[in-house]
């Protein structure tokens, strides 16, 4: 389960329990009752006034659309869990804010739920799970890091790709650096290994035959 762009192992039971559950919520919603839409109607509007300028079916409808949106996403592999986690943090967190201000579901002067708002409480929960897996580490990962030193004191490393085992593009981008930085330390190396061939014959060659005679025209070197 675990890969670039795959859910980790750790996130299915979360992802499958809110989404189902959520998914099954707004399915109920869709086609439910007058009563039930002017009660989650008039809970809602007391936290988010904006809300009395919809009426309470089409609200509900509303609601019911953007559960079964939002379960959906939750279910799909597709989509990226922090992605999926942040629509979850916003949902839960609307719902804990109409526990907050909707008087009877709190004791008074407490966070603590009333007989009546213990439902609404769990919803704390989900707002738990949503964080959870919007701070979940990035998806993209990187087998990281062989280090090596290399001339000169300075590091070079290959970065792999997880899936297989092989290099991604970062880790094609980077080996194909590496390359060059390593050929261009082989010229390098190779000219001074030149160089001081090269003033090393020439030291011998002069003590040899003494330090005014020039190696142009010498037999020593026909």
């Amino acid at each position: 389960m675990s890969g670039c762009g795959k859910v980790k192992a750790w996130q299915v039971p979360l992802r499958l329990v809110t989404g189902a559950f959520i998914l099954h919520s707004g399915m109920e919603k869709w086609d439910g009752p007058d009563e039930q839409a002017q009660g989650v109607h008039g809970m809602a509007r007391q936290t988010f006034p904006f809300l009395e300028n919809i009426d309470a079916p089409r609200f509900l409808k509303l609601l019911a659309a953007g559960e079964i949106a939002l379960g959906a996403a939750l279910l799909t592999p597709m989509v990226p869990t922090r992605l999926a986690g942040a629509a979850l943090t916003g949902f839960a967190g609307s719902l804990m804010a109409v526990y907050a201000q909707t008087p009877g579901l709190r004791k008074e002067g407490s966070v603590w739920p009333t007989p009546d708002g213990i439902g609404v409480s769990k919803d704390s929960w989900l707002l738990a799970i949503g964080l959870a897996l919007t701070l979940s580490p990035h998806q993209k990962h990187h087998k990281h890091h062989k280090h090596l030193k290399g001339h000169g004191g300075r590091h070079q490393h290959h970065c792999h790709h997880e899936q297989g085992g092989r290099p991604g593009r970062h880790g094609h981008l980077q080996q194909a650096k590496q390359v060059a930085q390593e050929a261009k330390e082989a010229r390098r190396l190779a000219k001074r290994v030149k160089g001081l061939s090269q003033d090393g014959h020439s030291h011998q060659h002069s003590h040899r035959h003494g330090p005014g005679h020039t190696r142009k025209g010498c037999p020593a070197h026909d």
